[in-house]
């Protein structure tokens, strides 16, 4: 009797240890299918792991808290982008300084620029601000091929998705139809969000605002906003004591009640300015994960909407 208890507890330890090591190897397997991905930024990040789903493995060079123009550049940059099967970019030269320095120093030929596993996710935006006449160092940090920052208008966020499900769909052309369906799906979501932040920030369609940086002619585009000023008096260069007394001029003149700035730069202008407007300062994350809340590129939008909309509807009542 007892033999019999000992071979049915050994049959069944078999059994366990025989499913136990199918799963994991199904979870190798999947994670061995997966298409690695790496990008430049955390919101290239969301859009990929929306449109990539369960076929890929996303990691983001930059931090939401980082200016994505700057980007100190670290041996464990190199050796994420070494095992990409691809390399995604938001272009028009924001990652001039540091990209092709990493790529370089990865080693991983498959992820260079023309190859098939580098995406360029600027193809078919409508760029703004391009330069009419020839530029040099001394008008600031001037991008030649236009703004970089297209991402921060959600219907431009649609084309990124369109242009990663494709590209996904090159790398893995059994999972095409996959990739695309995810695609139309964040587009789906986008749509019908827009509506949402339409309606909340239409009131106040026309208002000027001032910002520290030119990261916002793109949303300001979008939601029907006109950019009044800027804290930097050259892209790139600190505001001055003569720039920031130009600055509340002009906000006085202009009645403008609202800074809009990214959380990685100095508040001390802005606060300076705001304390004789009487303006209200936003301080809104430009890329997902750079304010709490901000975990997605739908939540990112959402949180900048609804600063906005609180200073606007502060400085009324002031």
């Amino acid at each position: 009797m007892q033999s019999v208890n000992r071979m049915k507890i050994i049959c069944i330890t078999i059994l366990v240890a025989a499913l136990c090591l199918n799963v994991i190897s199904g979870f190798l397997l999947a994670a061995e299918s997966q298409i690695r991905v790496v990008t430049t930024t955390s919101d290239l990040e969301s859009i990929t792991e929306f449109v990539g789903g369960d076929r890929v493995k996303v990691a983001s060079i930059t931090t939401g808290y980082q200016d994505p123009h700057f980007v100190e550049i670290r041996p464990s940059y190199m050796i994420k982008v070494r095992e990409a099967d691809l390399f995604i970019r938001i272009g028009l030269e924001l990652e001039l300084a540091w990209e092709s320095l990493i790529i370089e120093g990865s080693r991983n030929p498959k992820i260079k620029v023309g190859s098939l596993g580098h995406l360029d996710a600027s193809e078919g935006i409508e760029r703004l601000e391009v330069p009419t006449k020839k530029i040099d160092r001394s008008m600031g940090d001037i991008h030649p091929f236009g703004n970089p920052h297209y991402w921060l208008d959600p219907l431009n966020a649609k084309i990124m998705a369109n242009n990663i499900a494709r590209k996904l769909g090159e790398i893995s052309p059994e999972d095409e139809d996959y990739f695309m369906q995810n695609a139309a799906q964040f587009n789906r979501k986008i749509d019908e969000k827009m509506k949402e932040w339409d309606q909340k920030i239409s009131p106040y369609k026309g208002n000027k605002i001032v910002t520290y940086h030119k990261s916002w002619p793109y949303f300001a585009r979008r939601f029907g906003l006109i950019m009044g000023e800027y804290l930097e008096p050259k892209p790139g260069i600190p505001p001055s004591s003569r720039h920031i007394l130009e600055v509340i001029e002009k906000m006085r003149s202009g009645n403008i009640n609202v800074i809009l700035m990214e959380p990685f730069y100095s508040d001390k202008a802005a606060n300076l300015i705001a304390s004789k407007t009487g303006a209200k300062t936003v301080k809104a994350a430009n890329s997902v994960g750079g304010m709490k809340g901000a975990d997605n590129y739908i939540s990112l939008i959402d949180k900048i909407v609804e600063g906005l909309v609180t200073a606007f509807q502060s400085a009324e009542e002031q």
